[in-house]
């Protein structure tokens, strides 16, 4: 809590978070004071400072980025993560864009051994303050997690970051995939291009690439529940029900662990605003907590990283025209054979793309991949590369 202040319930965070994160952190004391630990308060730059760093730094800076400020909801997060943390006493939990780190602090007073992953110079600094005043249960690193080992030629530069490096510090070695989970990761993924990064993160993941060469990665993070919506759709749901929807399900053992709305974040906006994107066809009131833990048996059968990618953008070809019949679909590929093929995997032939479970999907990858029917150049190579290779 703060020092000199009682507890703030949910109605009084808010209150202080409505005016946005500056107004809120500009009121604290000197000091954070909580049951177990002292800490020097962290500042936050001024606007005209704000404006010299997004000059500097690259375009990212420009994302509307969203801040735990309210130690209310800190404590929240910290008991989602506390379970099914495991029987080590001091869990290690890589956090990315921990702003002002109210969550940060909730964490370490926890036992939490936390590396921290901050892209902003300002909050960098601070943190960095808060790393010395302890003894090695904080690390903290200038990078951005959603520029992991970016293709670029060359050393790289902060906040761009190396997986290896960063694994490297965080003292991880790499397990295999069906090891147990090597390492927890929490953040606030930006609602700009946010398809977009939990696709690279699929795409990561089905490659067992970046993060992903290390083992089943647990991901932690706070997603709009328009696309927690999209996560979670059953097929027929033809609005909802997509190819991120069949690739994460496949992927993803998907869990809800909270949900907490738009209100309750501090935003980097001067204003104050909350900037909370539309959403028609689905609900989006709320940002989503949500435990991705990539799946124990996903490379069964014929699939395997190596043609991980072959399978998503058969999917997403899939979806091109959800409503279309997969027979029409089958017949596009120059698969002359299709209906005996469906009939040996039980699918009917009328069934529309959209009405296909995950599962299903995976069956005729592999059974197509068995076959002598397939070829993988029916997918185009120009969409393959530039989808793969998304830098942002």
């Amino acid at each position: 809590m703060l020092a000199g202040r009682a507890p703030l319930g949910a109605a009084g965070c808010g209150r202080l978070l409505a005016a946005g994160l500056r107004p809120l952190l500009c009121g604290l004391s000197q000091c954070w004071v909580t049951a177990e630990r002292q800490y020097p308060a962290l500042r936050v730059a001024e606007p005209a400072k704000e404006k010299r760093a997004v000059r500097k730094e690259q375009p990212s800076s420009l994302v509307v980025r969203r801040f735990i400020a309210c130690p209310k909801l800190a404590r929240t997060v910290r008991g989602c993560l506390q379970r099914g943390a495991g029987p080590d006493p001091q869990p290690l939990l890589l956090e990315f864009a921990p702003g002002p780190g109210v969550l940060t602090r909730s964490l370490l007073d926890a036992g939490f051994r936390v590396v921290a992953l901050e892209s902003s110079l300002d909050f960098f600094t601070d943190l960095q303050s808060l790393e010395n005043s302890l003894d090695g249960q904080l690390k903290v690193i200038h990078g951005d997690f959603f520029r992991l080992d970016p293709l670029t030629k060359g050393a790289l530069k902060p906040p761009a970051v190396s997986s290896d490096k960063l694994f490297e510090t965080m003292g991880v070695a790499a397990v295999p995939w069906r090891a147990d989970v090597p390492l927890k990761v929490f953040g606030i993924v930006p609602q700009q291009l946010e398809r977009n990064r939990l696709w690279r993160l699929l795409f990561a993941m089905y490659e067992c690439s970046s993060i992903y060469r290390y083992g089943r990665v647990e991901l932690n993070l706070f997603i709009s529940e328009k696309e927690y919506t999209v996560l979670t759709a059953k097929p027929g749901k033809s609005r909802i029900y997509q190819a991120l929807t069949v690739v994460a399900q496949l992927g993803y053992e998907i869990e809800l662990l909270h949900k907490e709305p738009w209100s309750s974040f501090a935003t980097n906006l001067k204003n104050g605003g909350l900037a909370i994107p539309k959403a028609v066809q689905a609900p989006n009131d709320h940002l989503c907590l949500v435990r991705l833990t990539p799946q124990e048996n996903l490379f069964t059968g014929s699939l395997k990283p190596s043609n991980a990618s072959t399978f998503i953008f058969m999917v997403k070809q899939s979806f091109a025209k959800p409503k279309s019949r997969l027979t029409d679909r089958l017949s596009s590929w120059s698969l002359d054979n299709s209906g005996r093929l469906l009939k040996a995997l039980e699918i009917p032939k009328n069934a529309a793309m959209c009405n296909l479970y995950p599962e299903d999907y995976k069956r005729l990858f592999e059974a197509l991949q068995n076959s002598d029917m397939f070829a993988e150049t029916l997918f185009h190579d120009e969409v393959l590369t530039s989808t793969r290779t998304m830098n942002l």
